[in-house]
């Protein structure tokens, strides 16, 4: 858990935390940023068109990631029916975050690469840039995963609704059900469902940066 950090090595516990702020607030913002581009007003006017993390973080999931290792950003508002594109709007609303969190992980990660050899692995900034890759990875890639609520499921509906409605319609209607049950299940078991799609994404974006490791 991440909160066992804060009494054994504080320091690195604010360095990982900071990171995983600055992650969901970039997450959160570029969708609203998204769909203020293509014409919806929604989020800029509910105060979320901005970098601040007060705004876009949600106690509770926040406090869940500290203590259970699984949380929750505070969803960005839209309304589809104001967006320019009705077809293909909701979904690029959608991978807004997901982009945000694949354009951090380049910038950092080409950071990460220079710093590494002056600093080593266990300086506190490589630490930090390390974390934030990391964290960034994971959100991108958990975020497209095709199950409601999360992003991946406006993909999973611009695929399938023509020709399988019926699937759209359950995953509705089950999809939370079925990502909550995934999680108890990593939770109770301490074996992460995730894991096995999340980690060989991440291991081929390390490949591809030709990052460091240094967990």
């Amino acid at each position: 858990m991440l909160i066992s950090l804060l009494f054994s090595a504080p320091i690195l516990f604010l360095a990982v935390f900071v990171a995983l702020v600055v992650s969901i607030t970039f997450h959160e913002f570029c969708h609203v940023l998204v769909a203020r581009l293509l014409g919806d007003h929604t989020g800029e006017k509910m105060g979320r068109l901005t970098l601040n993390p007060l705004v876009h973080l949600d106690p509770w999931g926040t406090l869940a990631i500290l203590f259970i290792g699984f949380g929750w950003g505070n969803p960005a508002p839209f309304n589809p029916y104001n967006l320019k594109n009705q077809k293909y709007g909701p979904t690029l609303v959608a991978l807004g975050g997901p982009a945000s969190n694949l354009i951090l992980i380049i910038v950092f990660g080409l950071i990460l690469k220079i710093v590494y050899p002056i600093l080593g692995p266990m300086n506190y900034l490589t630490i930090f840039l390390g974390a934030l890759v990391g964290f960034n990875g994971v959100l991108m890639v958990f975020n497209l995963l095709p199950i409601p609520p999360l992003d991946g499921s406006y993909l999973l509906h611009l695929a399938v609704d023509r020709r399988w409605p019926n699937v759209s319609r359950f995953m509705d209607i089950y999809g939370p059900q079925i990502l909550l049950g995934l999680v108890i299940l990593s939770w109770v078991t301490n074996i992460s469902v995730f894991s096995y799609i999340i980690d060989p994404i991440l291991s081929l974006v390390d490949r591809v940066l030709g990052l460091p490791s240094i967990f």
